[in-house]
């Protein structure tokens, strides 16, 4: 062990310290089928011995995957990533019903963003949609059509329950939105035991779900807060000084650029959704960008940079190529060009198993090109 928990290794015959990373997992429903592909690229190229990964956090979908990944790390799992790609292939449309009920709800998003067919806005906590679903859902597998069944049947949240809160990383933070105080909120591993209600709070879409209420709280999806949660990862209150990340990877679903501007109504709503999921990203990152040209330029004490073992700028993910003097930098992680532009807002509800499983060989393919590309850099 190196200075303030710096873990070692041996390279060349010399020992070198190893990064301390963090990992963060943007939301986006079916679409988080990526990161799974993502973080088992990670894990079959035995990151683990490359880079200490210090904290994970992640939104909705994103939430999900992190937290099954730190499941199975504070588990000792031998495969670390082998309980994402099981949760995604069990949430899957598996049956000729499921797969039936899978297309004719994202054929109904599609036709009703077209305009081919009157929106009606119901409340799902109301009676109406409760029976409708009921049958609508009947003789289906408890888990395609309840989130909370699913979650359960790939984690033992009594044994989460038992491990309490715990210091030792990788720190977990699941991002939510309190709408009663209109408040950002994280649960934090660090300072509580996690519970499914966590992972529901952070899911939570208004217009599919009721919200969460926890502890006399109520929570809807974290990607009305944080897409993916970032500055906690670099808070000392919320990782502890130990765990404080020296690079920031993201693991992105939402795409940053368009190559043409949408006109149809069904373009508007595609373009609107993913630029709201990137605003709470690029703002926690414009922040770290400003923060860390303020200690390139010497605005900080050094008796202040010393308690928090700073010894340079935090590298984060590269968003805008046309930035000329961003300090620090890494590739961010995300899809292929040629899928995401395949993808539309409707195909964040669609979990056919071709749909699920082309993301997942995706977020492979670029977790790959990802680890080639960060330690050809480095060696």
């Amino acid at each position: 062990m190196g200075k303030n928990g710096y873990k070692c290794v041996r390279k060349d015959g010399m020992i070198t310290m190893k990064p301390k990373v963090a990992i963060a997992c943007q939301g986006g429903g079916s679409q988080t089928a990526f990161t799974a592909g993502v973080l088992k690229a990670l894990y079959e190229n035995n990151i683990q011995d490359r880079v200490d990964i210090v904290s994970l956090s992640g939104t909705s979908g994103g939430a999900i995957c992190a937290f099954l990944l730190w499941y199975a790390l504070r588990r000792g799992d031998d495969c670390a990533w082998k309980r994402l790609v099981d949760f995604w292939q069990d949430n899957t449309a598996q049956t000729l019903q499921e797969r039936i009920f899978n297309g004719s709800i994202i054929k109904h998003q599609v036709w009703t963003s077209k305009g081919m067919i009157p929106q009606y806005n119901l409340s799902p906590s109301g009676p109406l949609v409760k029976t409708w679903f009921s049958l609508a859902t009947l003789g289906m597998r408890r888990r395609f059509v309840d989130l909370k069944e699913l979650l359960a049947a790939h984690i033992d949240f009594s044994e989460c329950a038992a491990w309490g809160a715990r210091p030792e990383p990788p720190i977990l933070i699941i991002g939510a939105c309190n709408i009663l105080s209109g408040r950002l909120h994280k649960f934090n591993s660090r300072h509580e035991p996690m519970r499914i209600e966590h992972l529901l709070a952070s899911a939570c879409v208004p217009s599919i779900f009721p919200a969460v209420v926890l502890d006399e709280q109520a929570y809807w999806d974290g990607l009305f807060s944080d897409n993916p949660p970032i500055d906690s990862m670099l808070n000392l209150d919320s990782v502890g000084i130990n765990n404080l990340a020296q690079e920031i990877w993201v693991i992105k679903i939402n795409p940053t650029t368009s190559d043409r501007i949408p006109v149809s109504p069904f373009d508007i709503t595609d373009r609107r959704n993913e630029l709201e999921g990137n605003v709470s990203l690029f703002q926690s990152l414009r922040e770290i960008e400003d923060l860390n040209r303020m200690l390139l330029r010497g605005a900080f004490r050094e008796e202040f940079l010393a308690e928090r073992d700073i010894r340079e700028p935090v590298k984060i993910p590269k968003l805008f190529p046309e930035d000329p003097d961003q300090p620090y930098h890494i590739p961010v992680i995300e899809m292929s060009a040629d899928l995401a532009k395949s993808l539309t807002y409707e195909s964040k509800l669609d979990r056919s198993p071709e749909n699920i499983n082309r993301l997942i060989l995706d977020g492979e393919k670029q977790g790959q090109n990802f680890i080639e590309a960060r330690f050809r850099e480095t060696g």
